[in-house]
C-alpha cells in the first residue's frame, strides 16, 4: 500500500525521497526489518495469547530425552510467521504483481489447512489431527490454482530476447519494461549443472501433434501439484525438534531470494546468462519479509522452545518454498537446496517400506533407523537436539552454497 502512496506523492507533488519506494532493494530492506520486528516484539504477545487459550502441544511419548517437558508448550506459532510476513508485504509490495498475489494466496491457503489440523489436535485431543486425505485435497487444490495460474495468466512469461537497457538505474528497480525484452508464454525451466540448461515441459507431450502446447497444462499442473505436496510434507516432517524447520527454511528461502533477484533483474540475468523472468523481482519483497518472520520465530523456537510452529507454520513454509521455486523456474533444484527436507522425507519412506517388507517376509518388522524422521534417529543415539539442529543448519548452508554455484557451474 505504501508503494502506491509514495508513487502517487512522487508523481503529483515531486516529494523528495518518495522515489525510494520504486527501488526493490529499499522496500526489501524495510520488509525484513518490519517482519523481524513484528515476529520478535509481537511474537511474545502471540505466545501469551496462545497460552491463555490453552493451545498447548500434547506430546506422545516416543522415549526421547526431554520430550515430556515439552508438553503444554504453545503450538500454532506459525501464526507469528504468517502475520509477520503478510503485514510488511501488504505495506511494501506491489499488490498487482501476480507472483506476490500467488504467494499471499499460498500463505493463507496452507496456513488455513495447518490451522485446522492444529485446532483438531488440541481441542479434540486427537493427535492425528485433520485426516490425511483432507490435507492432500488442500495441497492438490493449491497445486491446481498455482499450476493453472502459471499456465494461463498473461503476466507470467519468460524472456525471448534481451535488449540492452539504456539506463543502468534499472539494475535496482523493476526491470520489467517491455522495451528491454521480448516476452513469451512458456513452460521452460532450468536443469541444474547442465550447459544448455533449459528444457520445456510442453515437449513431453509433443507427440500429440502441432497443437501440443495447448494441452501442456495436462502435464504441467500435475507436476506443480506433486512439487507443492512433496515440499509442504517435507517441511512438516522436518518440524520435529526445536528450531530445525524454521532455521533450515530461512536458509532455503534466502537462497531462493537471491535467485529471484537475479532472475527478475534484466542486467544480472544477462550477465550470468540465466533465464530472465519479468516481474519476479517483486517477489524479493515477500521473500525478505518471510525470512525476517522465520528468523524472528527462531528467537522463540530455539531450545528450549517457547512455542512450536505446528502444521500452521510447517505446511505454510513448504507451500511458499514450492511456489517460489516454481516461479523462478528452479524447481529441479529443490532436491539439492531442500536437501534437509528431502532426506527427512526419504528416511520416513525407507523406514516404513523396509518395516512392511521385512514383516511380510519374516513375520517381524525391522528398522533401518532407530527412529524416523532422521533427526529422531540421532536423538536416539544420544545427541542433544541443539547439536543436531546446528549441524543440520550447517549442512543446509552447504547445500545453499552448492545451489548458488549452479548459476555458473554447468
Amino acid at each position: 500500500m505504501l508503494y502506491y502512496l509514495f508513487d502517487y506523492l512522487e508523481k503529483q507533488y515531486n516529494l523528495t525521497g518518495a522515489s525510494l519506494f520504486g527501488f526493490i532493494s529499499f522496500r526489501a530492506a524495510l520488509a525484513i526489518i518490519f517482519s523481524l520486528g513484528i515476529s520478535t516484539i509481537w511474537g511474545k504477545k502471540i505466545i501469551l495469547f496462545l497460552q491463555r487459550k490453552q493451545l498447548g502441544e500434547s506430546i506422545r511419548d516416543l522415549g526421547l530425552e526431554g520430550q515430556v517437558e515439552k508438553a503444554g508448550t504453545p503450538t500454532m506459532g506459525g501464526l507469528i510467521i504468517i502475520i509477520a510476513t503478510l503485514i510488511p508485504v501488504l505495506l511494501f509490495a506491489r499488490l498487482d504483481n501476480i507472483y506476490v498475489i500467488l504467494l499471499i494466496v499460498t500463505t493463507l491457503w496452507m496456513g488455513a489447512i495447518g490451522f485446522i489440523d492444529d485446532y483438531i489436535k488440541i481441542k479434540q485431543k486427537n493427535k492425528k489431527g485433520l485426516h490425511g486425505k483432507f490435507k492432500i485435497i488442500g495441497q492438490v487444490g493449491l497445486g491446481i490454482i498455482v499450476g493453472a495460474t502459471f499456465f494461463f495468466h498473461p503476466d507470467i512469461t519468460v524472456k525471448e530476447e534481451i535488449i540492452n537497457p539504456k539506463n543502468s538505474q534499472e539494475l535496482f528497480t523493476q526491470n520489467s519494461k517491455e522495451e528491454f525484452s521480448s516476452e513469451e508464454k512458456s513452460l521452460i525451466t532450468t536443469i541444474p549443472f547442465v550447459k544448455d540448461n533449459e528444457v520445456d515441459y510442453a515437449k513431453i507431450i509433443s507427440w500429440l501433434g502441432d497443437d501440443y502446447v495447448k494441452y501442456a497444462w495436462l502435464i504441467f499442473i500435475p507436476i506443480v501439484i506433486f512439487i507443492v505436496t512433496a515440499v509442504s510434507n517435507g517441511a512438516n516432517l522436518t518440524d520435529g525438534i526445536d528450531g530445525l524447520a524454521a532455521g533450515s527454511s530461512a536458509i532455503i528461502v534466502l537462497t531462493l531470494g537471491l535467485f529471484a533477484w537475479v532472475s527478475g533483474n534484466i542486467i544480472f540475468s544477462d550477465y550470468l546468462n540465466v533465464m530472465y523472468i519479468p516481474r519476479t523481482g517483486e517477489m524479493v519483497i515477500f521473500i525478505t519479509a518471510f525470512v525476517g518472520a522465520l528468523v524472528g520465530f527462531v528467537w522463540y523456537n530455539t531450545y528450549p522452545a517457547q512455542v512450536f510452529m505446528g502444521d500452521t507454520g510447517s505446511l505454510t513454509i513448504g507451500g511458499v518454498i514450492a511456489v517460489i521455486a516454481i516461479a523462478i523456474r528452479k524447481e529441479l533444484l529443490i532436491p539439492v537446496l531442500c536437501g534437509i527436507f528431502f532426506v527427512e522425507t526419504l528416511s520416513v519412506m525407507l523406514q516404513v517400506s523396509w518395516f512392511k517388507y521385512t514383516k511380510k517376509k519374516s513375520g517381524e518388522g525391522r528398522r533401518i533407523f532407530l527412529m524416523s524422521p532422521l533427526h529422531h534417529h540421532y536423538q536416539k543415539r544420544g545427541l542433544h537436539e541443539s547439536k543436531i539442529v546446528v549441524r543440520f543448519w550447517i549442512i543446509g548452508i552447504l547445500l545453499a552454497i552448492i545451489t548458488i554455484g549452479t548459476l555458473k557451474i554447468r
